[in-house]
């Protein structure tokens, strides 16, 4: 049988199906996220996502049910840390095991790349973002405070 990172062996109807995103991807992934994710990104371009893909194909993991694109995360590592960005679920899909799928795929994933600790960017303003990063077992780290600085203008 011939197997691909990209294709589920099995695919139940109705079913949640889990997948690296394809370049073909990125335009709807950048409409989904205009809908379902909270706030923006200086990335959220075709060309970051790109890029994205580029340096790394299996980072940008989607959900789909029945064809319809209805969560992604974004599991990058840097052969050091492994970090988690853009966990997103479409609004009316919330509650029902995206989430929850979606970052056992990305843990799963860096435990096959040696990672040992995951870190998420969390906004701090997101309510509904922070009861799920939770019970997903993640807690914020105070000592620590993210910098920032934009490389383009």
């Amino acid at each position: 049988m011939n197997e691909s990172p990209h294709e589920p062996l099995h695919e139940p109807p109705h079913e949640l199906r889990v997948r690296a995103a394809l370049p073909d991807d990125l335009d709807a992934v950048l409409a989904f996220w205009r809908t379902a994710a909270e706030g923006t990104s200086i990335s959220d371009d075709r060309a970051g996502v790109e890029r994205l893909l580029e340096r790394d194909p299996q980072a940008l993991i989607l959900a789909e049910r029945d064809g319809e694109l209805v969560g992604t995360v974004i599991a990058g590592f840097d052969g050091w840390r492994c970090h988690l960005y853009r966990l997103a679920v479409a609004p009316e899909r919330r509650r029902q095991g995206v989430a929850r799928a979606l970052l056992a795929a990305a843990e799963e994933r860096f435990a096959r790349l040696g990672g040992r600790r995951a870190d998420a960017m969390v906004l701090v303003r997101n309510e509904r973002a922070r009861y799920a990063w939770s019970a997903a077992g993640y807690a914020p780290e105070e000592r620590w405070r993210r910098w920032v600085k934009p490389l383009t203008a």
